[in-house]
């Protein structure tokens, strides 16, 4: 199976495997797609193009589901991650950790 799945792009390991669309490396740790969506922009609040690995900056205090905790405004969130589905950024949050994020309710922030 290895064969056919390319490289790390970060440490050159051939040692690839795939969990759903993200190619992952047992060496380094290093998660990537497989296969470059661009049939679906993402944007933000104010229509900038969305990337992986941008950074945004949250623009509304948000409630976390399930906890007393909130996304406050201003919180700035680092290599985001696209997918499809209703909430379309995933990303880890500071003092929070993984969650799904509307793009709407997002900034990009300048790097």
């Amino acid at each position: 199976m290895t064969d056919t799945l390319p490289p790390c792009p970060d440490c050159g390991s051939a040692f690839t495997y795939q969990v759903d669309a993200l190619l992952n490396c047992p060496e380094c740790g290093h998660e990537w797609q497989a296969v470059e969506e661009t049939a679906t922009e993402i944007r933000d609040s104010v229509g900038n193009l969305l990337a992986d690995g941008d950074t945004v900056t949250v623009i509304k205090d948000l409630k976390v589901k399930g906890s007393s905790a909130v996304v406050k405004v201003g919180t700035k969130v680092r290599n985001i991650r696209l997918v499809g589905g209703d909430h379309d950024i995933d990303c880890k949050l500071p003092g929070i950790g993984q969650m799904g994020l509307k793009s709407q309710f997002v900034k990009k922030a300048a790097d």
